[in-house]
């Protein structure tokens, strides 16, 4: 199958880059299974594995479509489009009253159920992307993975559950001053922060972490951070809130919008495997799973099926900030 990946980003990506990542890392799990995968995305991007095209947004996308291409997979809402079969995966949370188009793919089941879909697909970790993890060696801190400036991510959740439990945390995604959302300074010194970081400091980190803590506000879509961490047999302390339940079994980690609830399961975090959370990890959010999912979804729009019941969109409106209990 000649497949064509479109964003609106340069891959690879260098630091964060969830979607670059994930389009990254499928376009080459397909390009193992034999199909011809090609890529369009922003100027500067290269690939060893698939060819690259730039993406023009000044230009109708349905000219810069290759005519062999048996279908498209987009990366964002690009209405207009009709010149092949295509869907789009949805990776973000759309706002109330947007209608998505119909081929939507979301990245989790409540994802999809949000938006009224039934679509979805979850992601799958590339191994070759990160150091073979040390299940058995020493752990003396805990991590927080994510956008610290997005209020929504709750790093202050973070730096509190760690500080009342007596653990030291590492912040990767952001600073001890920042401005970005309003002047906002930690001066907790059991918090260390590392900034926006690439694939090898990050994984350092992990390495020897007791835990994520992913106290999130809001509907989480997926959180590639989850997986990420899972797979260096970090369990997740986090809140129950979109992907969180269907990706964090009991196994791997505990979900309460409570802090103490937290604060002291993040205490006995010892009685957690991490042989086990690794090697749940690696059964359940593979790539090969992914890309498997994926090429079913584009047989059904090649055979003209559409993949949702209708346009999907948000089916109710969420408070910006779900509830936080700090007792």
């Amino acid at each position: 199958m000649k497949i064509l990946i479109v964003n609106n980003t340069r891959i690879p990506a260098t630091k964060y880059g969830g979607t670059e990542r994930v389009i990254w890392w499928l376009g080459k799990e397909l390009n193992r299974q034999g199909h011809q995968v090609t890529y369009l995305v922003g100027a500067g991007s290269e690939c060893p594995f698939a060819k690259v095209l730039v993406f023009d947004p000044a230009v109708d996308i349905n000219l810069q479509v290759p005519d062999d291409i048996d279908i498209v997979h987009f990366n964002y809402q690009l209405p207009g489009f009709h010149k092949k079969p295509y869907l789009v995966s949805v990776h973000g949370n759309p706002g109330f009253g947007e209608l998505l188009d119909q081929n939507s793919v979301f990245v989790s089941g409540n994802h999809a159920s949000r938006y009224g879909a039934s679509a979805y697909v979850h992601h799958g970790l590339d191994p070759d992307d990160y150091p073979k993890p040390d299940l058995s060696g020493k752990r003396s801190y805990t991590h927080f993975l994510a956008k610290a400036a997005w209020r929504v991510k709750n790093v202050k959740g973070a730096i509190d559950i760690a500080t009342a439990s007596g653990n030291k945390l590492v912040v990767l995604g952001g600073h001890r001053l920042n401005f970005k959302m309003g002047f906002r300074f930690t001066p907790n010194l059991n918090v260390s922060f590392k900034g926006m970081v690439d694939n090898a400091e990050k994984s350092a980190v992990m390495k020897h972490s007791k835990a994520l803590l992913f106290p999130v506000l809001w509907n989480e879509p997926f959180g590639i951070a989850i997986i990420e961490s899972l797979y260096f047999g970090c369990p997740v302390f986090g809140t129950p809130y979109g992907s969180l339940p269907e990706l964090v079994s009991r196994e791997v980690g505990l979900l309460s919008n409570s802090r103490s609830v937290l604060t002291e399961g993040l205490k006995a975090a010892d009685q957690f495997s991490n042989q086990i959370c690794h090697d749940y990890a690696v059964a359940h959010f593979n790539l090969k799973q992914m890309a498997d999912n994926y090429l079913r979804l584009y047989e059904d729009v090649l055979n003209r099926k559409n993949l949702n019941p209708n346009q999907p969109t948000l089916q109710v409106v969420t408070p910006k900030y779900l509830p936080w209990h700090k007792d």
